[in-house]
């Protein structure tokens, strides 16, 4: 029997869910019982009946499915699939410039710590940010934080002057400006499509902006047939399963690696092998402080109440 169906029979055999994100390697993401973006699979764990829920993705995902499943088991398959914007702000420091801005109201990226989620009034994800951020009445000011990426598109599309944490995603601004003229002469009929988190000259350029799961149904809707996509290139392989007639080029990176697209390096650190030996010894297990969990559960559940309200 080969790794994947050990773990398809152990799912069964010990009631789990296993929830990928779509930058998860393509043979991770074949067996898993859901595949989305955060704001997704935060729903899916929310309402799963499984007794554990093995979370292929990255370590802030899997404190999330704790936070809205606090009495169930939830595994990661390895504690290094860590977050370059989530470390970008520690709790510490969130608290200090709140301290410097009493008056304001503080939102947060999903894309953080427990601990940082505990000091938030709204968290959001790439999907509803816009929603929540005008859901603020206009008299009140708002600190945004981790992805300051994310915030300029959100005071661009909201019109709300916000103050702005200083973090990003490595993985969103890698991308090579002058490598994406070259492929635009390449594909002149081919449209850029790329998630908030990139850089704001790279999201000028595009015809589409939205988050992963936008980015995947605006692939499937659009007439064009051509799609130049500014994200972590994980996301193409559910993208060519939906749409196999179109092409899809990955936007390039400075860096010259092996595929010429921007990689998470911390969502690859997860593999079939990984997934398999967590589920078969269910650990490392994500444990929260039950402090940090009481606080930090409540701006997540007021996220997926609302989420489901502009359903």
């Amino acid at each position: 029997m080969n790794i994947a169906n050990k773990i398809l029979e152990l799912k069964k055999e010990k009631n789990a869910v296993l929830l990928a994100h779509y930058y998860q390697y393509p043979e991770i993401q074949e067996i898993a019982d859901f595949v989305g973006d955060s704001l997704a699979l935060s729903k899916k764990a929310s309402e799963t009946d499984a007794d554990i829920i093995l979370f292929a993705g990255v370590h802030f995902m899997g404190e999330t499915a704790k936070l809205l499943s606090p009495h169930k088991k939830v595994i990661i398959p390895d504690l290094a699939a860590g977050c370059s914007l989530a470390d970008s702000c520690s709790a510490s420091d969130l608290e200090t410039l709140r301290n410097e801005y009493p008056d304001h109201t503080v939102v947060t990226y999903i894309n953080c710590s427990a601990e940082v989620k505990a000091l938030s009034d709204y968290v959001c994800t790439s999907s509803n940010a816009v929603e929540v951020i005008n859901n603020i009445p206009k008299s009140i000011p708002i600190i945004f934080a981790p992805d300051k990426n994310l915030g300029k598109y959100l005071i661009k599309e909201t019109r709300r002057d916000m103050v702005l944490w200083d973090g990003a995603c490595v993985v969103h601004e890698a991308f090579s400006f002058d490598k994406l003229m070259d492929l635009i002469r390449a594909y002149p009929f081919a449209e850029i499509i790329a998630h908030p988190e990139s850089e704001p000259h790279f999201l000028k350029t595009a015809h589409f902006v939205g988050s992963t799961a936008a980015l995947l149904k605006y692939v499937q809707t659009s007439n064009k047939t051509e799609f130049i996509i500014a994200t972590e290139v994980g996301i193409i392989h559910e993208m060519q399963k939906a749409v196999p007639h179109k092409t899809l080029i990955p936007a390039p990176t400075d860096e010259d690696n092996t595929c010429a697209c921007s990689e998470c390096a911390f969502m690859k650190v997860n593999t079939l092998q990984k997934v398999y030996d967590c589920l078969l010894n269910e650990t490392p297990e994500i444990l929260i402080e039950s402090t940090v969990l009481e606080k930090a559960s409540k701006p997540i559940e007021a996220m997926l109440e609302f989420s489901y309200s502009i359903k």
